[in-house]
């Protein structure tokens, strides 16, 4: 029998215990308590309850024991314990690896096809390299997955790792295409990670005031959006994964038209899309002197350019609202970046990525009154960087992701294939309700 201070210790390391299950897992998912990357079962090691251990199951079934003192290599479940690998070695990969250990995760593993790019990562984040992604994935000292490869091979690499039971943010857009889009969401769904989708530009300064008038009800119903990301001359190296529609899954529209149109839809919470209607042109990609030789991706080996290089869409809502969309890579009219609310009380504007926002009431009939909303320093932080935090945020505490959801990029990809679809048939399409398309049975992944 245990003597009353035996006692008091165990029940002082069982309340131990189920402070750190709280802390490690904030929700269930499937019925089980969940961290980011496991699940926690806490048991006394000893016939008196001493010492406690703590047991760790993967999703792939293994498991590893530790004693409570050495909780998860870093003693609590903090951004600060994480261990990221970063897929896709390229600017948009270092960018990331940069941000999240400047967050305080740790870099761990890198992957990519190409030696070049593994050697200049290793020398620069002092992290393993591989050159297959499911390398990365099994490395035990990897937590959280960034994904940052052509889009064709954003669904492989972020099933296997949601399956593993890691955390997975992809680089926009989703996917290439809505199946493959579709396969990645169901991976989330029964995955303990957290998944998220890299539309940073929701976190800029200017959206963020705009969220704070919205939700003040400031604009009334919001009945139209019109949206422009619009390059006059950009396109980001022709002959690269960009412009090869086998490896992007298409051009200005799925690349830079992307932000404009999550942009638009974040605007309106997503509401449910009916109809879409879209013109997709090339004009441009014969001539190496429109392309940006430092863009992401840079001159590829090859002249392939088999993709759009401006788009035109329209896009109507369930309720009877719309939005206008505008894309270029290269087009001939000045450069754009914004984005136009029009609200039953009121309108906005604000450029994609600025940290202003214009507030437009109508007072006095006939005269407009301009409310110019100032961005504090505060909140000037580069939206990528907010979005990276939120992301290590709910991969260290196993908590779902309350913006830059892999369903919302799902909806985007959905609109994003119909104006291809609309613009290859010439005339409108019509999209299927959202709970109709979740009953709709998936076809096999592609054999990468």
């Amino acid at each position: 029998m245990r003597t009353v201070i035996e006692q008091a210790v165990f029940a002082f390391q069982r309340a131990l215990v189920d402070t750190i299950i709280t802390c490690v897992g904030k929700y269930t998912k499937n019925g089980q308590l969940m961290g980011h990357k496991s699940y926690f079962e806490a048991t006394p090691d000893s016939a008196n309850g001493l010492p406690v251990s703590a047991r760790f199951h993967r999703a792939s079934g293994d498991y590893s024991d530790t004693t409570i003192n050495r909780h998860y290599r870093t003693g609590w479940y903090r951004v600060s314990g994480l261990g990221v690998g970063i897929v896709g070695l390229g600017g948009m990969g270092h960018l990331h690896a940069s941000t999240v250990q400047e967050l305080g995760a740790t870099v761990v593993a890198g992957a990519d096809i190409a030696a070049e790019s593994r050697a200049e990562f290793e020398a620069s984040f002092d992290a393993t390299t591989y050159e297959r992604y499911d390398a990365l994935v099994a490395d035990e000292a990897v937590d959280a997955v960034v994904v940052t490869t052509p889009n064709r091979f954003h669904e492989p690499i972020a099933v296997a790792a949601l399956e593993a039971g890691l955390s997975v943010l992809i680089e926009k857009p989703l996917a290439h295409t809505v199946e493959s889009a579709r396969r990645i969401v169901e991976a989330a769904s029964s995955s303990p990670g957290c998944a998220m989708v890299g539309f940073h530009n929701r976190h800029a300064g200017s959206v963020r005031l705009f969220d704070a008038q919205r939700d003040r009800d400031r604009f009334g119903e919001i009945r139209h959006v019109e949206t422009n990301y619009v390059r006059r001359r950009g396109i980001p190296g022709t002959g690269s994964w960009f412009t090869d529609e086998s490896l992007s899954g298409g051009g200005a529209l799925i690349d830079i038209g992307v932000h404009a149109l999550d942009l638009s839809l974040y605007a309106m919470n997503f509401p449910e899309i009916v109809e879409v209607t879209g013109q997709t042109r090339s004009a441009f990609g014969d001539s190496r002197s429109v392309a940006d030789p430092d863009a992401f991706g840079g001159p590829g080996s090859d002249e392939t350019y088999d993709v759009d290089d401006s788009v035109s869409a329209f896009v109507r809502t369930a309720d009877g609202r719309t939005i206008s969309l505008e894309a270029a890579w290269a087009t001939n009219r000045e450069p754009s970046m914004d984005v136009h609310v029009r609200g039953s009380d009121a309108g906005a504007r604000f450029e994609i990525g600025d940290s202003t926002c214009r507030v437009l009431d109508a007072g006095v009939a006939g005269v407009d009154h301009y409310e110019d909303v100032e961005l504090s320093a505060e909140a000037a932080e580069p939206g990528y960087r907010i979005q990276d935090r939120h992301f290590l945020e709910c991969a260290a505490t196993g908590s779902e992701p309350e913006t830059n959801t892999v369903e919302q990029g799902l909806q985007v990809q959905r609109v994003i294939e119909a104006i291809y679809e609309s613009a290859a048939t010439n005339r409108s399409v019509a999209l299927t309700p959202r709970a109709e398309m979740q009953d709709e049975q998936l076809t096999a992944p592609e054999v990468q």
